[in-house]
């Protein structure tokens, strides 16, 4: 394989920035044809040096391998990778874990729990794979269709318990 060879970004400039030949240096716009970063469409990626104190709300596709204190709110797919360690709640279509999650998830769609995770929170969705040798404690409820990730909690009914009466009309 023949040898690399770097060169410049730009290499008509000196070391003052200022163009060797008189020109003025050529720069790159959107206008060019290319899409903005934020429109790469791929997965974005927080790397297992990032730490984060705070809320993530993002669109498409988040892989977390870092660690997170706050809530996570989407629409989108979220993957949280085998060093991740989140603490808070996580509202999301759509959930693969590989990681620790230290909180409670409720997903609109699919959650997925690999075999080398920790959950420790309560889990709602509407399709739920947990692999052997997955760690969850807490409570779990699979709902028959998709709900919305935006939507509240609902509160639990408290029924009114009567006495039960006698089926054949026994007397007491």
């Amino acid at each position: 394989m023949p040898p690399v060879r770097e060169e410049p970004r730009y290499p008509n400039l000196n070391d003052n920035y200022h163009s060797a030949d008189g020109e003025e240096p050529k720069t790159s716009t959107i206008t060019d044809n290319q899409k903005p970063m934020a429109d790469h469409g791929g997965k974005d990626i927080l790397s297992s040096d990032v730490e984060i104190k705070g809320s993530i709300k993002f669109q498409k596709e988040l892989l977390i391998d870092g660690k997170v204190e706050g809530e996570i709110n989407s629409d989108g797919v979220l993957t949280i990778g085998e060093n991740a360690d989140i603490r808070g709640e996580i509202k999301t279509k759509s959930i693969t874990v590989y990681g620790k999650v230290h909180g409670n998830i409720m997903v609109a769609e699919r959650a997925e729990l690999k075999s080398k995770c920790t959950l420790q929170g309560d889990l709602k969705a509407a399709r739920l794979v947990i692999e052997e040798g997955a760690t969850f404690i807490g409570k779990s409820e699979v709902t028959s269709g998709t709900i919305s990730a935006k939507s509240a909690p609902v509160r639990p009914e408290i029924l009114r318990q009567e006495p039960v009466k006698a089926a054949f009309g026994g007397r007491g």
